[in-house]
């Protein structure tokens, strides 16, 4: 689906606007945005905006890096989006062509961000101060805003794992801990390369756009900084809970096997004594006491006891 919003030069707002048969010239600036377009509307990125063909590529084909890419007469711009699903995250591609007077979004799934700020516009009675960079600002915004609620819900599961306030086993907790890391990881993969993105687009001299509102685009670099911080400091969290687990499995584990080793050197020498006294020969001294057997039970419970005293002194369990 294609969507098409026209400022005019009065700044009113048309949306009734069909693609095939706009004149962009009697607008100061449009949005058009491309929505899980079919390939028939995937055209209309070649025929009427004339855009590179590299550039189209990108948009079909995913999933590209986070970047940017500069043109004669616009910029390509690729971002991600994140969603949360509960013990996954999702990336979306987003992908931007912004010139001095237009912008158009591409994206192969609805995206939330860019249906808020959409409504956004169409709700703005005074609409002087946007231009189709401050679109761009405002969609790069939501994205990056929308990273926190995530990265605050993996440190609430990191603490609750920490505590085990429901004493779940080691098992289940080691199987937490490795999937919240495997989020850390994708949010990573895309925190970094959109902060990158960020810094050439605020060091770039080819955006004009960005310079004059380099205050809001730094604001956003600031964010994604915070945002690479958190998630490299919740790694090392997750580090940190793997290592206490594995240590704490290795003690219960080593306690379990001094336990059963002083077990068994306690009945070693019992064994022994009772297979002594277990063969069949004939002429054995003992054999025909009459309080051989109590005596040497005896003999036995007092090792066992002595035995157990000496460890116990010894301090070995």
């Amino acid at each position: 689906m294609i969507k098409v919003i026209g400022i005019t030069n009065e700044y009113k707002i048309e949306t009734n606007i069909s693609i095939r048969n706009v004149d962009f010239s009697n607008y100061k600036w449009y949005w058009v945005d491309f929505n899980e377009p079919t390939d028939e509307e995937i055209k209309h990125l070649e025929e009427t905006f004339h855009f590179h063909p590299l550039a189209i590529e990108d948009c079909v084909y995913r999933f590209q890096r986070p970047k940017l890419d500069y043109y004669n007469e616009y910029t390509f711009f690729v971002t991600h989006t994140v969603k949360d699903f509960d013990r996954y995250i999702e990336k979306e591609e987003l992908n931007c062509f912004v010139g001095d007077h237009y912008i158009v979004s591409f994206h192969s799934k609805p995206v939330m961000e860019v249906s808020l700020v959409w409504d956004r516009l169409m709700s703005q009675n005074n609409i002087e101060q946007w231009n189709a960079h401050f679109v761009f600002y405002d969609i790069l915004d939501k994205i990056v805003d929308n990273y926190f609620p995530i990265i605050y819900k993996i440190e609430d599961e990191l603490d609750r794992l920490e505590s085990n306030p429901q004493n779940k086993s080691m098992d289940r907790l080691m199987n937490e801990l490795f999937d919240i890391r495997s989020m850390l990881l994708n949010l990573r993969h895309t925190v970094n390369p959109m902060r990158d993105l960020l810094y050439r687009m605020l060091n770039s001299h080819h955006l004009k756009g960005v310079r004059e509102r380099r205050a809001y685009f730094s604001d956003i670099y600031d964010h994604l900084l915070k945002l690479s911080e958190m998630v490299m400091s919740n790694r090392e969290v997750t580090t940190d809970i793997r290592d206490s687990y594995l240590s704490l499995n290795s003690h219960q584990t080593n306690n379990v096997m001094k336990v059963l080793t002083i077990i068994t050197s306690i009945f070693a020498p019992l064994t022994f004594v009772a297979g002594i006294y277990g063969m069949n020969f004939e002429y054995m001294p003992e054999l025909t006491w009459e309080y051989g057997y109590f005596f040497v039970l005896g003999f036995m419970g007092i090792m066992g006891i002595v035995m157990f005293l000496w460890f116990k002194k010894k301090k070995w369990f």
